[in-house]
């Protein structure tokens, strides 16, 4: 008998999937989810879940030209790493997950999701939710509602997997180090038709890094999103229980000193956009935290006419809790940059000792650089071959230098 072939296993489909990950040690942990084999409970040749996929360590897990996908009943993440458990006040490090998908290798949502959105969304307000004005269900969204959930997870990665109709954020990793995620192509609007009615479906960002994240790359995204294609966001200092189910976020936070920094990230390869108007790329920090050593190279935005993101790529923010002082968002190198949006490059925070160069504006009303508000500041910021597009056709060189506030 395979053991690590869900097919060969009884009970529903994550049953049998889960029963295949937890023998994988028989096989060196490495697991194979082919196609599902019609049987008598039903003809599918896809695997239809009704909660996650749960990953202990030293797991690969490979989706062999197959599909997964998120039945109505679950309310639950496609996979999970199995340090994350519901009410567990803690999270322990593990390491050696890694999901890779074969050929055509794809995640993708229910058709009609019992909850969708983040942590501060109520449901059948603000998203959509089949479990909206439901007696003993939560009314808001939560870390559940995200696509692949990774925290505290070392020497990790996430290769060659379509993930479609996330019920938020696609992936997320908290306080993950030293990983590699590439080939990935999304697809999720931000508004979708369920049962012949128009819905919005909230935050269904691409990839989200949280607070601790480390020595990762990011190369080779396609495909659109509602919300941010990706965002690096390492927000409140803030440190609690974890397994809590509110929120966003499972893991409760570290008290050491930078244990929440996000930096070491290296970006490269993007081809896509933002359907909702949000930003193709986006960093957040704020609370003391810092976010730093992040390169960003090679950005298509491959906008449809007449749909135009805010911004290919945005710094900082005044909402959230308030920009990062100067100094916290440092070290940041943006380059070879094509932009449709409204704005390139918008900086909402501070920035220090930063390059953007070689950056081209395709759309005619579009900005090159922008500072959101005035009362922006930053420190050592050097732009170098920043282009737009006239309203003749014609290109300009903009800007040669961002105005130093200190």
């Amino acid at each position: 008998m395979n053991y690590t072939d869900p097919n060969n296993y009884e009970g529903s489909d994550i049953e049998r999937i889960n029963a295949a990950v937890r023998n994988a040690r028989m096989n060196g942990g490495i697991v194979r989810i082919f196609k599902r084999k019609p049987d008598k409970t039903s003809a599918r040749d896809f695997w239809l879940i009704d909660s996650a996929i749960l990953l202990p360590e030293n797991t690969t897990l490979y989706l062999m030209n197959c599909k997964i996908k998120l039945s109505d009943r679950a309310r639950d993440n496609w996979i999970r790493s199995a340090n994350c458990i519901i009410g567990n006040p803690e999270v322990k490090e593990i390491s050696g997950l890694h999901i890779i998908g074969e050929g055509s290798a794809v995640l993708e949502g229910a058709d009609h999701p019992r909850a969708t959105g983040d942590g501060g969304k109520s449901l059948g307000v603000q998203t959509y939710g089949t479990d909206a004005g439901k007696k003993n269900c939560s009314q808001k969204g939560d870390w559940r509602n995200i696509g692949i959930l990774l925290a505290r997870v070392k020497n990790f990665s996430i290769k060659n997997i379509s993930l479609i109709n996330s019920h938020a954020w696609a992936i997320s990793l908290e306080a993950c180090d030293t990983g590699i995620i590439r080939d990935l192509d999304f697809s999720s609007s931000e508004y979708v038709t369920i049962d012949g009615k128009k819905v919005k479906i909230a935050n269904r960002d691409g990839l989200d890094l949280r607070k601790g994240c480390r020595n990762i790359t990011i190369e080779n995204i396609t495909g659109n999103t509602g919300d941010d294609l990706i965002a690096l966001t390492a927000l409140g200092n803030r440190v609690r229980k974890s397994g809590l189910l509110r929120g966003t976020e499972f893991y409760g936070g570290s008290s050491e000193p930078g244990a929440k920094d996000l930096f070491n990230i290296s970006i490269r390869n993007v081809r896509g956009y933002c359907a909702g108007g949000h930003h193709i790329i986006r960093l957040l920090n704020n609370s003391g935290i810092k976010l730093y050593n992040i390169q960003i190279s090679n950005l298509l935005d491959t906008s449809p006419e007449g749909v135009h993101a805010q911004a290919a790529i945005k710094i900082g923010d005044q909402s959230y809790g308030g920009s990062a002082p100067l100094g916290d968002t440092s070290d940041i190198q943006i380059s070879t940059v094509h932009s449709k949006a409204h704005n390139a490059i918008l900086l909402g925070g501070s920035l220090k000792n930063s390059m953007i160069s070689d950056v081209f504006v395709s759309n005619p009303k579009g900005e090159a650089v922008t500072l959101q508000v005035k009362t922006v500041q930053s420190s050592g910021v050097i732009l170098n071959n920043i282009r737009t597009v006239g309203k003749d056709g014609t290109t300009v060189n903009t800007v040669s230098n961002l105005y130093q506030t200190k």
